[in-house]
């Protein structure tokens, strides 16, 4: 069974408040006619501070797509590796360990994706597979541990590395009015974020499985078009009421393992907005404080997008689990789409796999580990997967 590891989660020095956001609206759309129903909305979304890639005064200013995305690009460079280091040390694997890495983001673009930078730069081995994911929105974050729950049951003992690299605040766009996109304004934040889903071992969430589940009609609630000066978000007033639509795909994901979607011991929800979260609570009959740590990922960072369900996920793994505890966690974007996995908590103790090499502990940044004399003759073919066993 593969196992998602604790996350690492990292977001920007530079923070704005709601006090900050509402006055910034105040001031920049004053003759706005809907100006005071914005203005409830954002404040609605119980989003306390956000955390932004640039200051705020860089942030307003739009240099032009072109300058943006290769902002997006640098700071990726910069950013990504201490956050896969991270992610690499708290699954007690190696760069040469990762036999597939799926990059999500819908913020930023490349080509060769920034999959193929990091097998360059950071120590991953040539044959490491690509996997990125860039038109799924806030649904990537679900649907990377799906992709990464499917590779490592194809090719049992295998291991993933997920990123999720989203910088919201690169979409600002000024002279987008409409209401859905001011409030985007004041509920999307930034973060970076890293996962190991190990093909055996580790400690967390061992997945039991997983689904997707499209809305009929829906495709155009949640959208870019995409302009001269960039992306600009589209957001339709019907999404939060989606989750009556959603609920019963997640309760037949539990159903078909014989769980009970209402009765699990933990969630981990992508927390898109307080409506989302109370919709999706009443339709599951579930507390609201069943969702404590996508609240509170929402209170403190915004909505980081992909990166949401790996925040949430960190913040579980800091209050801890009891072996066997079983959860449910799902990730909801364009589509509308729902990206859900079941899976149950295990620890550490179990017997530990993969080709660990060294002390994790003490991975330099470049993490520049030696290969293996005959670790090209290891490798497992997409004919013929290889059990690596334990180590």
């Amino acid at each position: 069974m593969a196992v998602l590891c604790r996350p690492a989660v990292w977001v920007p020095e530079n923070t704005i408040s709601m006090e900050e956001t509402l006055a910034l609206a105040r001031r920049l759309h004053a003759g706005h006619a809907k100006l005071p129903l914005v203005l409830r909305m954002i404040r609605n979304t119980g989003v306390a501070k956000r955390h932004l890639v640039q200051p705020l005064a860089v942030t307003l200013t739009h240099p032009g797509f072109e300058a943006r995305n290769r902002f997006y690009v640098s700071e990726a460079h910069a950013r990504v590796p201490d956050v896969v280091k991270q992610a690499l040390s708290s699954a007690e694997v190696t760069a040469r360990d990762i036999d597939t890495i799926v990059f999500v983001s819908c913020t930023g673009f490349t080509m060769p994706p920034l999959t193929s930078w990091m097998i360059n730069q950071l120590g991953f081995r040539s044959d490491t597979r690509q996997i990125p994911i860039a038109q799924l929105g806030c649904a990537a974050g679900g649907a990377a541990i799906n992709r990464a729950h499917d590779f490592c049951r194809a090719y049992p003992g295998s291991n993933v590395l997920i990123v999720a690299c989203e910088f919201c605040s690169l979409c600002y766009q000024p002279d987008d009015l409409d209401v859905g996109s001011l409030l985007s304004d004041g509920l999307f934040g930034d973060a970076i974020a890293a996962a190991v889903m190990r093909g055996s071992g580790g400690e967390g969430m061992e997945l039991v499985g997983n689904a997707s589940h499209l809305v009929p009609g829906t495709e155009d609630w949640i959208a870019y078009e995409v302009k001269a000066t960039g992306f600009h978000f589209r957001l339709d007033k019907r999404v939060p009421g989606t989750m009556n639509v959603l609920a019963p795909a997640l309760h037949t994901l539990a159903g078909t393992h014989g769980w009970d979607a209402t009765s699990l011991d933990f969630y981990i929800i992508h927390a898109g907005g307080p409506r989302i979260l109370d919709d999706l609570c009443r339709y599951l009959k579930v507390p609201p404080d069943a969702f404590r740590h996508s609240r509170a990922t929402l209170t403190e960072y915004g909505n980081i997008a992909s990166a949401v369900v790996f925040e949430a996920l960190r913040r579980q793994f800091d209050e801890g689990l009891p072996p066997g505890a079983r959860g449910l966690l799902a990730g909801f974007g364009p589509g509308i789409t729902a990206e859900s996995c079941l899976g149950t908590w295990v620890h550490s103790d179990r017997v530990r796999s993969g080709r660990r090499t060294g002390n994790v502990d003490a991975l330099p940044v470049k993490l520049p580990v030696p290969p293996e004399p005959d670790r090209h003759s290891e490798t497992p073919s997409p004919r013929k997967p290889k059990n690596r066993g334990s180590a």
